[in-house]
């Protein structure tokens, strides 16, 4: 368990992967001021994961193992592809997502700058850490048959919460009866953020598939940041903080509803 354990080839796998998430940002950022609107960002969040899956999988090519270099970029493919396209059409012909419009009313300076700084910059650092497990994996050993159940039952988990989770919101958000309610049905009975959990479930995932190896192991630092930014960080924290003002009820669904795990309501609670 020395750094001469490390796959030759992963030291620059790194190294490119860093270079492609910030040309991909860059891209997005170009695109995003052209249009005026910063929530283009959102949308290349999945399709980031899946081009450095790609990437490492033609990198990889001779030094890992075929069969789990295929796994794992299928499955990170699919996700990324899946969030992507769902963010892309809940966007659609609605206005700029207010973090960002928030954002740039508090610049002091040129407003996209000031973006390109709190968001772009955070979020690429973050993409690429968050993606270790799946460049690890792909240079790693054959993935244990054990872990690779139980990563994709995990990542299972996780997909079908988010998209199970997506689903009722857009059929709920479409009716125009439930205008300023609070969605406590489905999933959302038992969590007040299914796609967070299944976001968080999808990566510890893709990390049990990488865990063959120490170094893989040490890729543990990706699904604890993802689960700490979704439960304590950017995700959830801010999303309840902007709809506390906004719709009536929400305080109750607070109270009687799991914030993160899924759970069954509290009783005694409004």
């Amino acid at each position: 368990m020395t750094w001469s354990d490390l796959p030759a080839g992963l030291p620059a796998n790194l190294a490119v992967s860093a270079g492609v998430v910030a040309l991909l940002l860059v891209v997005t950022f170009t695109a995003s001021v052209l249009r005026d609107r910063h929530d283009t960002l959102d949308v290349a969040w999945g399709l980031g994961f899946a081009l450095v899956a790609g990437t490492t999988f033609v990198l990889s090519d001779g030094e890992g193992a075929t069969a789990t270099r295929l796994l794992v970029t299928a499955l990170t493919v699919v996700w990324g592809v899946r969030l992507a396209v769902h963010i892309a059409l809940r966007g659609r012909g609605e206005p700029e997502d207010h973090r960002y419009a928030e954002m740039r009313s508090r610049a002091k300076g040129n407003p996209h700058l000031h973006v390109l700084v709190r968001a772009y910059l955070a979020q690429g650092v973050v993409m690429w850490v968050v993606s270790l497990p799946v460049q690890v994996a792909q240079h790693g050993p054959p993935a244990h048959p054990g872990l690779i159940a139980a990563g994709i039952a995990l990542w299972a988990v996780g997909v079908l919460f988010e998209a199970v989770g997506d689903g009722q919101l857009r059929r709920f958000r479409a009716d125009p009866a439930n205008r300023g309610r609070v969605l406590d049905r489905g999933l959302w009975r038992y969590t007040r953020h299914p796609n967070y959990f299944g976001d968080a479930c999808v990566w510890w995932g893709l990390f049990l598939l990488a865990c063959s190896s120490w170094y893989g192991v040490a890729a543990v630092v990706s699904p604890v940041a993802m689960t700490f930014l979704l439960a304590k960080g950017t995700g959830k924290p801010m999303l309840e903080a902007h709809l506390r003002g906004r719709r009536p009820g929400y305080a109750d669904y607070v109270e009687r509803t799991s914030g993160f795990l899924p759970l069954p309501p509290r009783r005694g609670t409004p």
